[in-house]
């Protein structure tokens, strides 16, 4: 496997500084190339995870039902990063999440059998996977902390310093609720840093 999408993974598992080259070549075999049209499921909810993304291009955003049956966005997945139902994943549940492609999308994908296999075959991938597990941790726990801490104003100054380059994807409707605002107030929002 030489294409393009696969040097990039390379190049994104080596950047943590963790594994040997002959370490990420393990993989070349194992991970399955896929591609996802706008509007398809990485996993919807009341399915078992038994799988992770690395997520090439594209982008994907990750929401829930509530109790009245909206959709909650909590999460966008952006090029370079891993995507899962990491719940599901890790206890073997069945998840409440769904996760939606943007705009189409290239990945890799890595069984969870592959990844226990991995895990044993090497303590460099127990610790990457336990680094990815972590960052998960930290990356959910700032976006509690931005919720319940930061005004709508901040959150969304965050995305535009962070993710720029993805706001144009994303509709109004879903980046207002992964705001926790409605699209009126996100609207002002846009207008008050545009001016």
């Amino acid at each position: 496997m030489t294409s393009r999408y696969y040097k990039e993974m390379k190049n994104y598992l080596k950047s943590f500084n963790i594994l040997t080259i002959d370490e990420i070549d393990l993989i070349e075999n194992i991970v399955v190339r896929k591609t996802l049209k706008k509007g398809d499921f990485f996993i919807k909810e009341n399915r078992i995870s038994q799988e992770v993304g690395f997520v090439v291009s594209g982008l994907f955003r990750s929401f829930y039902y509530s109790s009245s049956q909206e959709e909650v966005t909590y999460c966008f997945t952006f090029s370079n990063s891993f995507v899962s139902a990491y719940s599901s994943f890790l206890s073997q549940t069945k998840t409440s999440e769904n996760i939606q492609a943007l705009t189409d999308i290239e990945l890799f994908t890595i069984s969870r059998e592959n990844i226990l296999i991995l895990e044993n075959s090497s303590t460099n991938w127990l610790r990457f996977f336990k680094l990815i597990t972590e960052q998960e941790y930290i990356k959910m726990e700032k976006r509690i902390f931005m919720l319940q801490k930061e005004t709508a104003e901040k959150r969304y100054e965050d995305l535009l310093t962070n993710q720029s380059e993805y706001l144009q994807s994303i509709p109004l409707n879903f980046l207002s609720s992964y705001l926790g605002i409605t699209q009126r107030h996100l609207s002002r929002i846009r207008k008050t840093i545009s001016n």
